[in-house]
């Protein structure tokens, strides 16, 4: 008798299987927004994917070594990645800016930028997708 239901046991356990991996498959997500959400706008003044210099602070460099996101990934992301305008934070120190994209080994990253001058300091580095154990203390 599990002879005769084999068959289709194993075709709903591989359509399981199929619509598990394409639920939690990477990828772009779309971008949602709410009505009341004001978009602040921002100028090209305001920020340069062209930098003189791009500086890593060392909280960045931690998670960048945790997450395994190397330099070349920050400058894909610096130059292809898309400004999330609703995490566009403010403080006493200035603007900080995210960029979000998909680096070459297909990891969903967001690295939010700071303007200093001509240079861009490189704030932080988060991995969308995936929590990555990281033991990087703040002074």
């Amino acid at each position: 008798m599990t002879k005769k239901y084999l068959p289709f046991i194993v075709l709903l356990a591989a359509g399981l299987l199929l619509f598990y991996i394409k639920k939690n498959q990477r990828g772009n997500a779309p971008v949602r927004h709410s009505p009341d959400i004001t978009i602040p706008v921002v100028t090209n003044e305001e920020f340069n994917r062209k930098p003189h210099t791009i500086i890593y602070s060392k909280h960045a460099r931690c998670r960048m070594d945790c997450r395994h996101i190397d330099e070349s990934e920050v400058l894909e992301v610096l130059q292809n990645g898309q400004l999330n305008y609703e995490k566009i934070g403010q403080n006493e120190k200035g603007k900080t800016f995210p960029l979000e994209g998909i680096t070459r080994d297909r990891q969903n990253v967001r690295i939010v930028f700071a303007p200093k001058e001509d240079d861009l300091v490189v704030v932080t580095v988060i991995d969308l997708d995936r929590d990555w154990d990281c033991n990087c203390k703040d002074p």
